[in-house]
């Protein structure tokens, strides 16, 4: 019987197999296997991935943390916005002060900016500033023009009249205006040479001569014509990072510093600076155009315009922190 034998042989020799001890590489690397086992858990990287996830999942709340913030902080702007227009509005409601009285107040000018100011004197056109450019919405079209700047002087023997110069600023003026002002200035030196050589040629005849001298002495004598200026006391403007700085030696100046303002007029830098409000609007000549109250007050953020900031912050606050719970959350597994 061979076949019954073969099996016989083949238990037997997988017995004897699997009783077997191994060879020792085996054993050695089976116990350096069994050795290392313990340390292959690593509890301290488990620590830090868990700090991890931490910290990832408190970043995405971070984003609306932020823009939360900036909506508190857009509240708080919008309070004080509505205590400086109270204030500056019920300063503009006080009986306005003589031009004559801030001179001998001692008040700081501080302490007067936006009061109203009655001034009484006559413009010295020849020391005009512009300042620009600036723009102006006149019946729904944009028009660059500037600021005129005119120092008001005092009248000679008026007590009502201001005591000491002034700085005035008369409104805005399209740019032909400026640039018909400097043709003029500039044609001056050139009038003055023609009157000259007139002059020398006509002393040939002596009775021609005397009545051009009568007319010359006419002409000369400055036509004083005190006017009334009612204006608010403002102060420095704040120029943006974007506005280049004045250059008083080229006639350059694109805000208003009124220590500068002054030293180009040849004034002292504490001089009175005023903003001429158009209460009374001359039909005859439409320019320069002064501000009203509502212009005066306003600024470049009104609180409604704070308002509008608050809900965007707000609104964006609560978007990205409905992402990040969103995002945190387990999702479902469809079964």
């Amino acid at each position: 019987m061979p076949r019954t034998m073969y099996f016989v042989a083949c238990r037997s020799l997988r017995q004897r197999v699997t009783q077997a001890t191994p060879p020792k590489w085996i054993q050695q690397s089976s116990l350096i296997s069994t050795s290392a086992a313990p340390f292959s858990t690593h509890p301290q990287t488990d620590q830090e991935e868990n700090n991890r996830s931490i910290w990832s999942k408190l970043l995405l709340f971070i984003p609306g943390a932020i823009t939360f913030g900036l909506g508190t902080w857009q509240i708080f702007r919008r309070q004080d916005k509505i205590k400086m227009l109270d204030y500056r509005q019920s300063r503009l409601a006080i009986v306005p002060l003589k031009g004559n009285e801030i001179v001998a107040s001692t008040q700081s000018m501080d302490s007067l900016e936006f009061r109203k100011v009655q001034c009484k004197g006559v413009f010295d056109e020849k020391k005009s500033i512009y300042i620009g450019p600036r723009s102006r919405s006149i019946s729904g079209v944009t028009e660059n023009g500037y600021y005129v700047i005119t120092p008001l002087i005092p009248v000679p023997g008026d007590p009502e009249s201001v005591q000491s110069p002034i700085l005035v600023n008369r409104g805005w003026v399209p740019r032909s205006w400026r640039d018909k002002a400097l043709d003029t200035s500039k044609d001056e030196p050139l009038n003055s040479s023609m009157s000259t050589s007139t002059q020398e040629s006509t002393k040939t005849s002596w009775w021609r001569l005397w009545s051009i001298k009568n007319e010359a002495l006419k002409e000369n004598v400055p036509a004083v014509v005190p006017v009334e200026v009612i204006g608010v006391v403002r102060g420095n403007e704040k120029p943006s990072i974007f506005v280049p700085s004045n250059d008083p030696n080229a006639s350059q100046w694109f805000y208003v510093d009124v220590p500068e303002l002054a030293r180009a007029c040849g004034l002292p830098e504490s001089t009175l600076y005023i903003e001429e409000i158009n209460e009374h609007v001359n039909a005859r000549s439409p320019y320069p155009i002064q501000k009203d109250h509502n212009m005066l007050i306003r600024t470049s953020r009104m609180p409604q315009d704070h308002l509008n900031y608050i809900l965007t912050w707000y609104s964006l606050s609560a978007a990205v922190t409905f992402m990040a719970i969103k995002r945190l959350k387990p999702r479902k597994s469809g079964r």
